[in-house]
């Protein structure tokens, strides 16, 4: 299944910001913590808590943050279905990638272990 041009647009112009609290409202919810699903986003982009926050202060899109972000060398094991989408499918790049950071978050969330969720 790929995505649509309108739907890997609306990814690109999305805010970091604008999720961010989704992100956070998501895993207190079930019960993780903040620190954890900066550990989450650290692993996958390489930023840490003080750099996200930079990013949110500076409303970047998800194109600039994953066009700043060092995607760790073990993304590409992070599969399986998110919002309707098989995530190893997905030909956009910058689809995939913001698909991966909600994956990770889903797991985060649903409580799965760390050292699974941070594969390798």
């Amino acid at each position: 299944m790929s995505t649509s041009p309108e739907h890997d647009a609306r990814f690109a112009k999305m805010t970091f910001a604008s999720v961010y609290p989704h992100y956070v409202k998501k895993v207190e919810s079930k019960g993780r913590t903040i620190a954890e699903l900066h550990q989450v986003i650290e692993w996958l982009t390489g930023f840490d808590a003080a750099k996200q926050q930079q990013l949110i202060d500076e409303k970047v899109n998800f194109e600039e943050f994953f066009k700043q972000a060092t995607l760790h060398p073990n993304a590409h094991l992070i599969t399986g279905m998110i919002c309707g989408y098989r995530i190893e499918d997905i030909q956009t790049p910058l689809t995939k990638q913001a698909r991966y950071l909600d994956k990770l978050i889903d797991e985060l969330a649903k409580g799965r272990k760390m050292e699974k969720i941070l594969r390798g």
